[in-house]
């Protein structure tokens, strides 16, 4: 049931902030500005040095809030996968779908999200237990595609990223996302070290999902 409660938890936190730093302390102040600013999820990339320490440092610091999950993203390989896992993390994503990665995921039952752009790899991932597809990049295609997909695939759990704004984040779930991953606009000001932006940007994502999903 670990990973029935993780999904769960993850879908409700709706909205995923894609963590990135040139250093460990600048990604841990980015998370806690984002936490701040009401966001529940995190993906705290491997492009980050240290990643695997920043993760546990995360889930040690909000383990008493269980409704905050904390994963990891760029994850390439099993190898990476387990280090991450082992670190806390509660979900793995991937720019791209990896079966080794998939069956370490399942192993230790932790959500694998792969990043997909086609049917084929989609259907793929599918059949190797993957619950929600990562649509990378969202950019490339917009809102309009989810509904195009879920034509033949009807049961298919698409979370966008990259692309995913403040202004079209309605338009991505009222198209069928079960959830959206954002980044670089959410991100932008803690690379000058104004990490109180980051928490205010945090905030208007965080109302926005409300206002959605009290619709």
């Amino acid at each position: 049931m670990k990973r029935v409660t993780i999904l769960n938890r993850f879908v409700q936190a709706g909205v995923i902030a894609v963590v990135r730093g040139e250093g460990k302390e600048e990604a841990l102040q980015a998370s806690h500005a984002i936490q701040k600013g009401g966001i529940k999820g995190i993906e705290l990339t491997f492009t980050v040095p240290q990643a695997d320490e920043a993760i546990r440092e995360l889930v040690e610091t909000y383990h008493h809030q269980p409704e905050i999950v904390i994963g990891a993203g760029t994850v390439l390989d099993a190898v990476t996968a387990r280090l991450a896992i082992l670190a806390g993390a509660q979900f793995i994503v991937s720019p791209s779908f990896d079966p080794d990665t998939a069956e370490i995921c399942h192993l230790y039952q932790i959500p694998y999200l792969p990043g997909c752009m086609t049917l084929t790899e989609m259907q793929r991932a599918l059949k190797s237990g993957v619950d929600i597809i990562k649509l990378f990049p969202g950019s490339a295609f917009g809102p309009s595609i989810v509904k195009a997909l879920k034509g033949p695939l009807p049961h298919l759990n698409i979370m966008p990223t990259g692309g995913v704004s403040l202004e079209n984040m309605e338009d991505w779930f009222q198209a069928g996302a079960v959830t959206v991953g954002v980044g670089g606009n959410l991100l932008a000001p803690a690379k000058t070290g104004d990490f109180d932006q980051v928490t205010a940007i945090a905030h208007q994502y965080t109302k926005k999902f409300e206002a959605i999903k009290g619709a």
